[in-house]
């Protein structure tokens, strides 16, 4: 994993596939408010792929109102977040054709990480021009912790109050989609707990 700019004033673009990922996307923007560990970056054109998989590729799909209520009330709390102007950086791009528009928006947006799952559509040769990095989510968030291990634990327990579970259970959650970072918060947590 190479290293980049880390910190609440740096830039990450959130792929459609992590803000789509119900616990995930509730975990990574707990860690962009107050106090952040990142600022979120999207388009409109990656919430609208978001809307697209919550509607119709989810294994229990949203029905149409409530994706459209979550992309307001997150457009709402995010409003900086929003990257326009970047279509012109299109014929310029040489990773995958149809994730071409998330790198853009991460050019325009003066990110220098995208965090998805899908990383063979980043691959580093066409994103070195860019100084770019495209990680796992999973990646990310252990680098995260290791910068900022109190506010990540704070972001955890709020998550857990908020659904009224324990912190392992979130945690188990998360390992779903994200094992080693889940795994090494579990490990971690157990000394507190015992």
């Amino acid at each position: 994993m190479t290293t980049t700019k880390m910190g609440p004033d740096s830039s990450v673009v959130l792929d459609a596939c992590v803000l789509a990922n119900t616990a995930l996307c509730d975990l990574y923007l707990r860690l962009a408010e107050t106090p952040g560990l990142y600022r979120p970056r999207w388009s409109k054109l990656i919430l609208e792929e978001v809307r697209r998989t919550q509607t119709t590729k989810l294994r229990r799909p949203f029905p149409p109102d409530l994706a459209e209520y979550w992309r307001a009330e997150v457009t709402a709390a995010f409003p900086e977040a929003l990257v326009e102007d970047f279509f012109h950086l299109l014929p310029q791009l040489t990773n995958h054709e149809k994730d071409r528009h998330v790198l853009a928006a991460a050019i325009a947006a003066d990110a220098n990480l995208i965090v998805t799952f899908n990383l063979r559509d980043f691959p580093p040769l066409s994103l070195a021009p860019w100084q770019m990095l495209a990680w796992h989510p999973q990646d990310h968030l252990l680098e995260m912790y290791a910068s900022n291990p109190r506010v990540l634990w704070l972001k955890l327990a709020g998550i857990a109050s908020s659904r009224k579970e324990d912190l392992q259970d979130v945690l188990i959650r998360l390992g779903k989609s994200v094992p080693a970072f889940s795994q090494r918060l579990l490990e971690d947590c157990a000394p507190r707990q015992g």
